[in-house]
């Protein structure tokens, strides 16, 4: 009754995501899907809430994830791109996600020095280390690399279609999905929607609790709070006004706080995903309020 329209992959937390045609899905998410992490010399990670420049970053990782490299997006260019052999054997270094403590490989001086010059602040870049086991919390249990939380993020085009409704009433232009960088966009079958095709439901995937997609399977954790990384014009690199927080706020609220858009899920049985496979839910349960 749905089918997967996109599949985007992140390797660097907070750069720019890489649309694929088919990808495996690990136990922690998209292939390469947060494999990687941007750094301040004390450790803690970069996000776009403090350093929006991070939007103009797009990562390219090779198949079998050995050859990494980052290339500017930003006007005028100028930054060109740094291309890295991935190391999965030098040292450890303490690195900090959301206070929480974690260990990552460092990927050297030259990746360091491209990322300082580019955001104007010093930087490391570092790697999952192979004995990387974070456990993420939700209904279903999980793990992921240096995603905020669970390991697969999915938005269906109808609840951005509301979006764009609500902000049009509001007098506001229509923003992009990147804005949320959701892993799996999901919408109706070709030949249009019918009664009962949830996919023209707005934030019906609010209420999946078990899914299946190609080979895989699918568990909710919980919606997807979301923060100002939406305000950041993600072709820009930069704020971007108070949209969509504002509108959201009008009709998204969570009673246990925050703005929901978009359901977060742990991967049950990896597999191959592709652009084109129907999304069957297996278990609905009642969205969370």
């Amino acid at each position: 009754m749905a089918t997967v329209v996109d599949l985007i992959t992140y390797p660097v937390k907070g750069c720019a995501g890489t649309a694929v045609d088919s990808t495996h899905l690990t136990p922690a998410g998209l292939a390469h899907d947060r494999s990687f992490m941007v750094v301040g010399v004390d450790g803690v990670y970069r996000t776009q809430r403090r350093d929006p420049r991070l939007a103009l970053v797009r990562p390219t990782v090779s198949a079998d994830g050995s050859r990494l490299t980052l290339a500017s997006t930003a006007p005028g260019g100028g930054h060109g791109a740094v291309h890295l052999d991935v190391t999965t054997s030098a040292p450890e270094r303490d690195v900090d996600l959301f206070g929480a403590a974690y260990r990552g490989i460092d990927q050297g001086d030259e990746a360091a020095a491209w990322l300082t010059d580019f955001l104007g602040a010093p930087s490391r870049l570092v790697r999952v280390p192979p004995g990387h086991d974070r456990k993420t919390d939700g209904l279903t249990p999980g793990t992921s690399g240096y995603a905020d939380s669970s390991a697969l993020h999915l938005l269906s085009r109808a609840s951005l279609a509301l979006l764009h409704t609500r902000l049009a009433e509001c007098g506001a232009p229509p923003l992009g999905m990147d804005r949320f960088r959701p892993n799996v966009v999901v919408d109706s079958l070709p030949e249009g929607c019918r009664g009962e095709d949830w996919a023209a439901e707005p934030h019906a995937e609010d209420r999946i609790r078990r899914a299946t997609i190609g080979a895989a399977e699918l568990g909710y954790t919980k919606l997807a709070v979301r923060c100002a990384v939406t305000l950041v014009d993600q072709e820009a690199g930069a704020r971007g006004g108070q949209e969509p927080l504002r509108t959201l706020a009008g009709y998204r609220r969570f009673s246990a706080g925050g703005v929901v858009f978009g359901t977060k899920f742990a991967v049950v049985r990896p597999g191959k995903l592709s652009v084109g496979d129907e999304v069957t839910v297996e278990e609905w349960g009642e969205a969370e309020t």
